[in-house]
């Protein structure tokens, strides 16, 4: 069996690896750790901070940048322990440092590195990991400029990265288009960042996905017409939507019809104007579709009269002698077309009433108060001379003719109630010669009837 040992596990093997390791410790400790530096430190002198001016004058204290692995302490913690304003300037949100620390997992090593010898930059940026997003400003739309070259921070921080001129937006702009250019700023200010923010959301910019879509003659309309004077987003959003609020001058009414131009008006054209009438308290039948809208409101829409003799009193061939109400005759479709449903009087028509003319039975004028008997109407004294006094029409006559009348009662003759069933083809007259209450038989039965005396007692 073989038992004989792994060579780096002798004894020999262990006391050769024990004194390389406390030679290369002691060697660490001699030269300050300057066997694991990968390079030196910046040189260049800059605000003294606790005596020094440059991380160079450091020597090789490693310790005062890099924490021990034991720690709980990072790098950022032991930066921020010299450099005390920085810490100061995390804490204010406002500020370039507090803007980019806040809220991200940033670090100082994240744009501060060293050992790039005594002239490198302590501070390298790059674009495609930086947060500029934090400082309110994407840089989505500005990866490469007009030139199609990557952007550079210098392209636009040309005066240090900490300060930002917005001119530098407006020459690199104009460069690309001058005449938006020019015309932009004069309209909404040179404060590009005011409403600017880096996503190009206004490079196609879509109105309709806001509340006031651009319709019609609205889509050709300039930008700064509507949002006047406004400066930053928020008066953006605050412009007035409503039509009065840009069309007001252009009222050709006065204001006589209100502010509302909506009503009427729509952006597809000022004219012409079209109201949905549907949409009030007096719909447009007939003829008055097609009525002009100022021929009723003369003065305003408010309080404009409903009723037909507000407008139509001119056309009152009756001059008033019928009342105001036309529209218990008159319709909308056709004013000589006049009817009245007389089923809704006290009065019904019927026979040959219902082609009677209204003006044959309000001879007045009026409709109140009119006679409701015939005899008003139908009295022909020539023609009764007066013998069927007190005596209603319609016990005789009807309303399907005049003519042709019977009595249409029982009839109280001496005779008996069937007397008259022998006399038939008698008028009235042959008997009541002189009235209605007293009757003679003599007009038909003569003297020589000896049984006959006159008072209707005889035979024939």
């Amino acid at each position: 069996m073989n038992t004989q040992r792994l060579g780096c596990l002798s004894p020999l093997a262990l006391i050769t690896a024990s004194i390389v390791l406390v030679i290369l410790f002691a060697a660490e400790i001699i030269s300050g750790n300057s066997m694991f530096n990968p390079g030196e430190l910046n040189a260049q002198a800059g605000t003294s901070i606790g005596g020094l001016t440059s991380h160079a004058e450091i020597g090789k204290q490693c310790g005062k940048c890099h924490a021990a692995f034991w720690s709980d302490q990072d790098m950022s913690v032991l930066c921020l322990e010299c450099h005390a304003s920085i810490q100061a300037e995390i804490a204010d949100p406002t500020s370039m440092h507090g803007i980019l620390y806040q809220g991200t997992a940033q670090n100082c090593q994240t744009c501060h590195t060293e050992h790039h010898g005594p002239d490198g930059s302590l501070t390298l940026m790059e674009m495609v990991n930086f947060p500029h997003d934090a400082t309110g400003f994407s840089l989505n739309g500005h990866q490469v400029g007009a030139d199609g070259k990557p952007f550079t921070c210098s392209d636009c921080h040309v005066q240090g990265i900490s300060t930002f001129d917005q001119g530098t937006c407006i020459n690199c702009h104009r460069a690309l288009d001058m005449d938006f250019t020019v015309t932009h700023t004069h309209d909404f200010s040179p404060s590009c960042l005011t409403c600017h923010d880096g996503v190009d959301r206004y490079g196609d910019f879509d109105h309709n996905q806001l509340s006031f879509a651009l319709l019609g003659e609205h889509m050709g309309v300039e930008c700064s017409a509507c949002h006047l004077d406004d400066r930053t987003i928020l008066d953006l959003q605050d412009t007035p939507t409503e039509c009065e609020a840009c069309h007001l001058s252009d009222d050709a009414h006065a204001g006589k019809y209100g502010i509302q131009c909506g009503l009427c008006h729509a952006p597809t054209g000022w004219i012409p104007a079209e109201f949905d009438h549907n949409l009030a308290d007096f719909k447009l039948e007939g003829k008055h579709v097609d009525v002009p809208c100022e021929s009723c409101h003369i003065n305003a829409f408010k309080g404009t009269p409903k009723d037909c003799y507000s407008c139509h009193q001119q056309d009152d061939e009756h001059n008033g002698d019928f009342g105001t109400a036309c529209e218990i005759c008159h319709n909308p479709s056709d004013w000589a077309d006049a009817r009245f449903d007389h089923s809704l009087a006290a009065f019904k028509l019927t026979g040959a009433h219902v082609n009677v003319r209204c003006v044959d039975c309000h001879v007045n004028g009026v409709f109140k108060g009119t006679p409701q008997t015939c005899a008003a109407c139908h009295a022909d004294p020539a023609f009764h001379a007066g013998l069927f006094a007190g005596m209603a029409c319609d016990q005789c006559h009807s309303t399907s003719s005049w003519s042709g009348a019977s009595f249409n009662l029982s009839h109280p003759g001496v005779c008996g109630e069937d007397a008259c069933i022998n006399h038939e083809g008698a008028t009235c007259r042959d008997c009541h010669t002189t009235n209605l209450s007293t009757a003679t038989c003599l007009t038909c039965h003569d003297s020589n009837n000896p049984t006959d005396g006159g008072d209707g007692g005889g035979d024939d």
